[in-house]
């Protein structure tokens, strides 16, 4: 094989990958700005986009919001808002008789972009199932021990998204 075949291959792999980068951080904005600010619509979501410096269409921002499972609920001030699927679970579960407690949880760490989770015996199964059943984007998947827990995140997602993340199942996470 010559060498501008190799050389055609990697960029075209190259673009591949950068594709997906640019795909996963535009994602994680999508996901900030939704969490950080009530947004009522397509084009106020595309405009905050533009200010954070992506260049958005319409159509692939409805497909992202398809992809990130983006709903609506009623919001006092601005009519409908957009909410991500793990902001739903907190508002259906926040009445006191609908608590789900995770109990068990005793420490988190990182080492690079995999998180750790220590628990005490037994319990590592059911908090591992809670966090699958938050259904959010940033993890990938769990796999549970007797008393540890491999939080596997997708490709350039944060330490600080991981961790904001498995709070919405493990409060006891930011103590």
């Amino acid at each position: 094989m010559d060498i501008v075949k190799i050389l055609h291959i990697f960029a075209k792999y190259l673009d591949k990958y950068s594709e997906m980068k640019k795909r996963t951080e535009r994602l994680l904005t999508i996901k900030r700005i939704i969490s950080t600010y009530p947004i009522s619509g397509q084009d106020e979501l595309l405009e905050k986009l533009n200010d954070m410096g992506f260049n958005y269409t319409q159509a692939t921002l409805s497909r992202d919001l398809k992809f990130l499972k983006v709903g609506k609920i009623v919001d006092d001030s601005k009519g409908n808002i957009y909410v991500l699927p793990e902001m739903q679970i907190i508002k259906e579960t926040s009445g006191e008789d609908k608590k789900f407690p995770v109990s068990g949880f005793l420490s988190l760490e990182f080492s690079g972009n995999l998180a750790v989770i220590k628990t005490m015996p037994g319990f590592a199964g059911g908090i591992a199932s809670a966090v699958d059943n938050l259904k959010t984007y940033e993890i990938l998947g769990t796999i549970a021990g007797d008393d540890t827990i491999l939080i596997i995140p997708r490709n350039n997602v944060s330490q600080a998204d991981i961790r904001s993340r498995l709070a919405l199942a493990i409060p006891e996470i930011n103590k």
